[in-house]
């Protein structure tokens, strides 16, 4: 593989409207120049959950151009081909997780399971920490993903690396095998 290609992931989940795009703004930020990252949803919500869009501009992310997307959007000819692809939605919380469809053979894929935020219930500042705490998972995984020697593992390295990631609570630490 060339040092100089960009490799694209998809964050899914199932509205697009915090978890897989908090992962979308995080990764472009940590990965710049050698990941470009995306988010889609299965059943896209009507907007982003102004939760998210409190959390992102309070850390300076550009949350302007940010919008839930429908994954139909990355299925037709012209979208970008991708390298890996993460399901980030609650499997433990029985959420339904989506399947991105095309040729998996070709990409990377793993479940990075977080807590959906949308549906804690308590005040104002029990749903703000219940965001934080999303994005400090996914904060965690994506900059063990980012420090991954991933041009010189093997698949079946690579997918254990991915595997564990998402298993973990943030604290496997990158490692060549």
């Amino acid at each position: 593989m060339s040092d100089d290609r960009v490799f694209n992931v998809l964050f899914l989940c199932t509205a697009n409207s915090a978890r897989s795009l908090m992962a979308e703004c995080i990764l472009n930020r940590l990965g710049k120049g050698h990941f470009r990252a995306y988010s889609a949803g299965t059943a896209p919500a009507a907007q982003v959950h102004p939760e998210t869009l409190k959390l992102l501009a309070g850390l300076n992310y550009d949350v302007s151009a940010l919008r839930p997307k429908s994954w139909h959007e990355f299925t037709g000819p012209d979208a970008p081909h991708f390298d890996f692809v993460f399901t980030v939605c609650d499997d433990a919380a029985n959420e339904t997780c989506p399947t991105f469809p095309g040729e998996p053979w070709h990409r990377m894929s793993a479940h990075w399971g977080i807590p959906d935020p949308k549906v804690v219930g308590g005040t104002a500042t029990d749903l703000s920490f219940a965001f934080a705490d999303a994005y400090r998972l996914l904060d965690r995984r994506i900059a063990i993903f980012v420090a991954l020697p991933i041009r010189s593992l093997d698949r079946l390295a690579l997918q254990e690396h991915l595997e564990q990631i998402g298993q973990a609570g943030g604290e496997v630490q990158a490692q060549a095998s």
